[in-house]
């Protein structure tokens, strides 16, 4: 059916219908996921043009374009059959039913979910989910399969149901699998993150043999956005204080750190939730080089990242003379004083913690998050 759609409709590297179409500083639009893609990849040329781009693209949502293709499929004949999610959801779950015909129903569930709560409701209502678990345990679907158990995810409503129907365990063995596409990989620890918002899956998810170890094994070996989205999920999970022994039972804390010093900004945040408890301080405080890789962020990472990195300095710090020693030693007092004005609350907070806690005085000072 897409085939009969406009052509500047699809995304030139994809060259599927746009999804969440956005212009780059080339003028060209481009699906936003295909486009992360090949800027992640490394590459800093226009697909189309090969000019060269600069080294943080800026991606523009192309709302006009968004719009005229949602007004399309919703008016054209050809595309009124796909609002029946019953009879995409039979295609799908049908063992007689052929490869593409089960892939091109994944494609339309999936675009006419992203953005339509209502639809999200009646697929699970309808009985969806068994099918859509068992299209993310077949190869040849698993990579389309994905994106729509991720919009079926979007609703808090509905994450609770979606762990008793064994999200969770499916999720976790895409993470395990070697043969998964990095893909797939991010978009199953993206589940996890989405899942992860209601406090009870924290710990259902943590407490699931082999989910912690799979997101720290990703950020051990995976690529660029795998290991990103890896990192965001154990952030969402060790909100939940048991799940921190789990993740430094794990080997995260050495892992984190050598992601953070290459570069992996997300990982800073996964170190300051980590630092809250006595098994992940010690580990912190056995990696030679903790203090100065913190340190370093301190002098050029982001806001978020400065706000993390100054929370586990103050952990480390409130609880180890020693490291207070290696801190001063490092500049972190005199890097800290710089932030005591920052447009930021809370990196104005945590650096007035941690240079109190340098200075002596954390007698009574709590760290706080």
């Amino acid at each position: 059916m897409e085939t009969h759609l406009p052509d500047h409709f699809k995304c030139p590297i994809s060259l599927e219908i746009m999804s969440d179409p956005v212009i780059l500083s080339s003028g060209h639009t481009f699906d936003r996921c295909s486009i992360e893609r090949w800027l992640e990849a490394g590459h800093r040329t226009c697909p189309i043009t090969k000019l060269p781009l600069p080294e943080h693209p800026s991606l523009i949502p192309n709302h006009a374009l968004r719009s005229l293709i949602s007004n399309y499929i919703l008016l054209s004949p050809l595309h009124q059959p796909i609002s029946q999610p019953e009879t995409l959801i039979s295609t799908l779950a049908s063992p007689s039913s052929s490869a593409d015909s089960k892939i091109d129903s994944l494609r339309h569930l999936t675009r006419l979910s992203k953005r339509d709560p209502a639809f999200r409701r009646r697929l699970a209502d309808s009985g969806a989910v068994p099918a859509v678990l068992a299209a993310v345990g077949d190869p040849l679907l698993q990579e389309r399969a994905l994106p729509l158990l991720l919009n079926l995810t979007l609703d808090d409503d509905l994450k609770v149901g979606l762990v008793a129907e064994g999200v969770v365990a499916r999720v976790v063995a895409v993470l395990l699998l070697r043969g998964a596409s990095p893909d797939s990989r991010a978009v199953a620890a993206t589940i996890v993150t989405s899942l992860a918002v209601v406090e009870v899956n924290k710990a259902t998810i943590g407490a699931f043999p082999a989910a912690i170890a799979a997101l720290v094994a990703i950020l051990g070996d995976g690529k660029g956005r795998e290991r990103k989205e890896a990192a965001t999920a154990l952030y969402a999970l060790c909100s939940y204080p048991d799940n921190r022994r789990r993740a430094v039972d794990c080997g995260a804390v050495p892992i984190l750190l050598r992601n953070v010093e290459i570069g992996l900004e997300r990982g800073v945040e996964v170190i300051g939730v980590l630092a809250k408890c006595k098994e992940g301080r010690e580990h912190m405080e056995g990696y030679d080089g903790c203090v100065r890789i913190l340190a370093r962020v301190l002098r050029n990472g982001s806001s978020r990242g400065i706000q993390y990195a100054l929370l586990a300095l103050t952990s480390l710090c409130f609880y180890s003379p020693q490291m207070v020693l290696v801190a001063l030693e490092d500049g972190v007092l005199e890097a800290s004083l710089g932030f005591v004005e920052d447009d930021n609350e809370k990196v104005r907070r945590n650096a007035c913690n941690l240079i109190r806690v340098l200075r002596g005085n954390n007698v009574h000072n709590r760290v706080r998050g």
